[in-house]
């Protein structure tokens, strides 16, 4: 599906979600131009000693160059158009922040293009190579205590931000949800909350639906909004359903169903009109293994992908980073009772496929490395709750407070994606009812321990393989 506003980038249809492709190649020559001119290095016999660039990975949105030089290693992110000029000033401010006023570890920005009106063709920046390698390939090796020093180090990252959002400007912090924009991304005035960019609100045919994109007043409005997408796409989707594509009927008239009973049910749970705007804060939405970087002896070096971070409000704050969400498994899975396989790195566990470094399966089948994974998981939430408690007095009261708003929000992204729709509507009708039941353990279980996960049909059964 190509898009003439956003020159460069087609969407492909996996038959789950929709894929950012390349129309074009950035320009390798062009990249080595561009970096040897922001980083002063002669181009006049473009001598590979003095600067070369190489191509790094690939990124959802973006291709990431090494640039080697005289002047020291760098990174060159290219990006793909998904959201024009708003996605990288938000990088570009939201970085610049967190290194002024944090000691988080984030690379520095040397020079940055908002504009696919350059040589490259597309917007870049470029930016200091970070020390260490990806958490996600030093986890199995790493000890329970340094795993434990981990996330007590990214607990104090978090309460930083949290200190930043409430300081860094004159009435007592951020108002609003949205990414972060500078006037000037020049200058040291402090940035303030604009446009969100989201995939949720750029993907495919969203980014040029007329709905509010930000910033936000509330929680309220932001979801709002969020639902209206949904809806949007899915209504877009049924007119344009044949006659005789019973299950793809069947599949957006479900989502339609969820959506609006959501839609109904938001205004119980956040209030519709809030002045000022909510107070909000910075939040990493994607704290993974893949995000993190260490050293040797697992001692963090730098969090990355500050893409589409966001001011987002408190509520939202109170939830584990992403890395440590899984099931509760209290008791240490036994290596001995998992069968064992012969293919080193053969199994690509609990994190995904298709990275450049295998894992060491270490004789033993996924099956125990996903079990190691969620007692570890549950084991560092205590130590992460334990870290926020003496650093944020009352933690465990907004753990609580907030989360009915937390379940709203994960019933909104997981009806999104078409994902559990029988059990999310079973969870909105109780809480209607005024019976406050754990999304999770309804997603979980169902009201009735029926067996059915989601809406039937094609679309439904390949979402229901994907969990």
């Amino acid at each position: 599906m190509r898009d003439a506003s956003r020159d460069g980038l087609v969407w492909d249809d996996n038959g789950l979600d929709l894929e950012p492709r390349w129309a074009r190649e950035p320009d390798i020559e062009a990249i080595d131009r561009v970096c040897r001119r922001h980083l002063g290095i002669s181009t006049r016999e473009a001598d590979k000693a003095d600067c070369a660039v190489y191509f790094h990975t690939a990124g959802a949105f973006n291709k990431l160059y090494l640039v080697d030089t005289v002047r020291g290693r760098f990174m060159m992110r290219v990006s793909l158009p998904v959201d024009p000029r708003n996605k990288t000033r938000g990088e570009v401010a939201t970085l610049r922040l967190v290194r002024r006023r944090t000691d988080i570890p984030v690379p520095q920005v040397v020079a940055f293009a908002d504009t696919s009106a350059n040589e490259i063709g597309f917007e870049w920046v470029l930016m200091e190579l970070m020390p260490g390698k990806l958490a996600y390939y030093r986890w199995r090796k790493m000890t329970m205590a340094q795993k434990e020093a981990l996330v007590a180090r990214l607990v104090d990252c978090q309460v930083q931000l949290l200190r930043c959002s409430s300081s860094v400007v004159d009435d007592g912090g951020f108002r609003g949800i949205g990414t972060l924009q500078d006037q000037d991304t020049a200058a040291a005035a402090a940035p303030t909350p604009g446009q969100i960019v989201s995939s949720v609100f750029f993907s495919g045919a969203h980014y040029h639906y007329t709905i509010p994109r930000g910033p936000f007043r509330s929680s309220h409005d932001w979801l709002r909004a969020h639902l209206n997408i949904i809806i949007k796409e899915h209504t877009t989707a049924l007119a344009d359903t044949k006659p005789e594509d019973a299950d793809d009927r069947e599949y957006a008239e479900g989502i339609l169903r969820v959506a609006r009973k959501l839609l109904r049910l938001l205004h119980k749970i956040f209030p519709a009109i809030v002045s000022p705007p909510e107070r909000t804060v910075l939040w990493h939405d994607d704290l993974s293994l893949m995000n993190i970087l260490v050293d040797d002896d697992g001692r963090v070096t730098a969090i990355i992908d500050w893409e589409c971070v966001s001011t987002m409000p408190v509520w939202v704050a109170s939830q584990m980073p992403e890395f440590l969400r899984g099931a509760t498994r209290e008791q240490r899975p036994d290596r001995n009772r998992y069968t064992d396989v012969s293919d080193r790195g053969s199994d690509v566990a609990f994190f995904g496929e298709g990275l450049e470094d295998s894992l060491d399966n270490e004789g033993k089948t996924e099956l125990y490395w996903i079990h190691l994974m969620e007692y570890e998981q549950t084991q560092l939430r205590k130590v992460f709750a334990a870290r926020m408690r003496q650093l944020r007095p009352g933690w465990d009261m907004d753990v609580v407070e907030a989360a009915l708003k937390v379940d709203f929000l994960g019933a909104v992204n997981r009806c999104g994606a078409g994902f559990y729709l029988r059990r999310i509507e079973q969870w909105a009708d109780a809480i209607e009812r005024k019976e406050f039941l754990s999304l999770m353990e309804v997603l979980r279980v169902g009201l009735r321990k029926e067996k059915s996960t989601t809406t039937t049909g094609a679309h439904g059964a390949a979402r229901s393989a994907a969990l």
